[in-house]
């Protein structure tokens, strides 16, 4: 009877219900693909009931690549994601095509909690309700997941006190998960996210990775009646993907042109050279990088990029010295300077040392710029 005044409630089809005693339900955690879209796993729901032969899997992280403006909206953060379903054997053949891990794990949940799970899925499922707005920290895929198991589980849901809680940030989670093979798509990302990134995660909000969402429940218990949220785990398919080449490290190859870059810088200073093909280039690459980063923070609803500490070192105001050079004004250069020291201080504190040597490098060919061409107005 509470199932059904719930449908009735929520406007749910009553054909779909009720479930039987046999009903069960499980997250489902889909381990990393090849394409770096894939690279954070996904996540979904499963509810079977054998006895009306159902065997569901609803997955929040379905989009459609024929919307309207489909790039534009995505690079604005005004892509809808939403719910689809699927029988299970047709999700499973996806991943198995892919070549990708599938975990399942069964929720510990009473005949009544998998019948409310149901009815919130059925009811997210109708077309009035089934669009989000997607944000890759805060709503997503298993953030979605998460919050439907909560809400079916009501008071007595996770507790999720025993996790490492407060010790990570949402940028070291994808390091962890681009670590060794996808560390170019990592200095990427780090340009383009801001300080919200770098927020100390609570157990839940770390939940928005879905690997770490399979490690949280596997440790989590049920506040009241401190049984497991989670009744152990089923691997239903291994990653057989081939293994990924190591990339060359970032950290590396700035390292090398930093320092290929300072020679060129002290060998042309004892010869009077003046480097300006090399100052334009350096300095017009990381004006546009800043005019972009601003968009990305004024022109976009991503709340990941706002703040980014990043256009401290890709400035715009380089462009104004990339016209000038030597004769751009002084406090121009202080001001450059101050803010590509501050980078480096907050790039140290944040772990993000990949574009510490890009850094360096424009502070160098700033200054040794300006002797450069006071040395050549001298001579002339």
């Amino acid at each position: 009877m509470a199932v059904l005044a719930l449908a009735t409630a929520l406007q749910l089809p009553a054909q779909t219900l009720p479930l039987s005693g046999h009903a069960r339900a499980s997250v489902i955690t889909c381990g990393a693909g090849n394409d770096f879209y894939t690279t954070f796993g996904h996540s979904a729901i499963r509810i079977t009931d054998t006895s009306v032969g159902l065997d569901m899997v609803y997955n929040y992280g379905t989009f459609d690549f024929d919307t309207p403006h489909f790039y534009w909206k995505f690079a604005q953060g005004r892509l809808d994601y939403c719910l689809s379903r699927t029988e299970f054997d047709r999700f499973m053949y996806v991943y198995a095509g892919e070549q990708r891990a599938v975990w399942e794990q069964p929720l510990n949940m009473s005949e009544q909690e998998v019948n409310n799970l149901y009815v919130l899925l059925e009811q997210n499922y109708l077309p009035e309700y089934r669009y989000y707005r997607y944000d890759f920290f805060r709503d997503n895929c298993a953030t979605r997941v998460r919050d439907m198991v909560e809400a079916a589980l009501g008071h007595d849901g996770a507790d999720l006190s025993g996790s490492e809680e407060g010790q990570m940030t949402y940028r070291q989670y994808l390091h962890r998960a681009m670590r060794d093979t996808l560390e170019w798509w990592a200095v990427g990302i780090d340009i383009l996210l801001g300080l919200p990134a770098d927020h100390r995660c609570t157990a839940a909000e770390a939940m928005f990775h879905p690997l770490v969402m399979m490690e949280e429940y596997a440790l989590a218990e049920r506040k009241e009646s401190r049984q497991p949220v989670v009744n152990g785990s089923i691997r239903h398919l291994q990653d057989m993907r081939p293994p990924l080449k190591r990339s060359f490290p970032p950290l590396a190859a700035f390292a090398l042109a930093l320092a290929a870059l300072a020679a060129l810088t002290v060998w042309g200073g004892r010869r009077g050279w003046r480097l300006a093909w090399l100052d334009r280039t350096l300095y017009i690459v990381a004006g546009l990088i800043g005019l972009f980063l601003l968009f990305m923070w004024f022109g976009t609803d991503h709340y990941c990029t706002k703040w980014n500490y990043n256009l401290l070192w890709a400035s715009p105001l380089l462009l104004l010295i990339a016209i000038r050079l030597e004769r751009s004004p002084r406090w121009a250069l202080w001001l450059q300077t101050g803010m590509l020291v501050a980078y480096m201080i907050i790039a140290g504190v944040n772990h993000t040392f990949a574009l510490l040597p890009i850094a360096l490098l424009l502070l160098i060919r700033l200054w040794a710029g300006r002797s450069e061409g006071k040395n050549k107005s001298r001579k002339a």
